[in-house]
């Protein structure tokens, strides 16, 4: 799940960033509002997380700004202010979620994982396809009952493969997901990764599930 984080404040922006990824998420910070809107031209985000309180351009300008361009990305308003008021004024600025500082980093991976859920259509934290499970709060991947084990990479990738299951996705819309700005590996990581899932989920299961679509990309579906 790649998030875009614009929050001022440089020590909270960077202990966020360090956890976040150490946690499997794609992260890109930013620390005012016109940057966060450069972002957001330049990359595709599952969740944003957004302070209010920011130079340049403010957090719930930067959200009407996105609303107003068709941008539909679930976002949660990150603030200090708590008044039911300010509440108000964010969720009607078209915010999916209040989150009020101090806050637990388990509070806010859980309206994540909410947001993004409803979001995708689902009720639950589970998604399938056939006899493979992804549990994205544990973050537990069963096949056919049993536990597959995969590196923060494995799971990035299968978590966007089943979130758009039976749905066509490039190299690209791929790499966009997995991979943040600061990213210099190499033009084949895609390719690298989908093979490393395929032995993991697939090598010894029926149906097979990772699809190739010559020359558009990929799809996770049951035959």
């Amino acid at each position: 799940m790649r998030i875009l984080i614009a929050e001022d404040e440089r020590d909270l922006n960077e202990i966020m960033r360090k956890k976040f990824k150490s946690d499997g998420y794609v992260v890109d910070c930013v620390h005012d509002g016109a940057e966060a809107l450069d972002y957001m031209d330049s990359a595709t985000y599952d969740a944003i997380i957004l302070d209010i309180m920011m130079p340049k351009v403010s957090g719930l300008d930067v959200l009407k700004t996105m609303r107003s361009r068709g941008n539909n990305t679930p976002v949660i308003l990150l603030t200090a202010l708590d008044s039911i008021s300010d509440k108000v004024i964010g969720l009607d600025a078209g915010a999916n979620d209040y989150i009020v500082k101090p806050f637990s980093f388990e509070e806010i991976y859980a309206r994540l994982r909410a947001v993004t859920r409803k979001h995708d259509g689902v009720v639950h934290n589970v998604y399938t396809v056939a006899d493979l499970s992804v549990d994205m709060a544990s973050r537990t991947v069963k096949r056919a009952g049993d536990v597959i084990h995969l590196s923060t990479k494995e799971f990035a990738l299968l978590e966007y493969l089943i979130r758009h299951k039976n749905k066509v996705v490039s190299h690209e819309m791929i790499e966009n997901n997995l991979w943040n700005f600061d990213y210099d590996g190499g033009t084949n990581a895609t390719s690298v990764y989908i093979r490393y899932l395929r032995k993991k989920i697939d090598d010894n299961y029926e149906p097979k599930l990772i699809h190739t679509v010559r020359g558009m990309g990929y799809i996770m579906k049951e035959e």
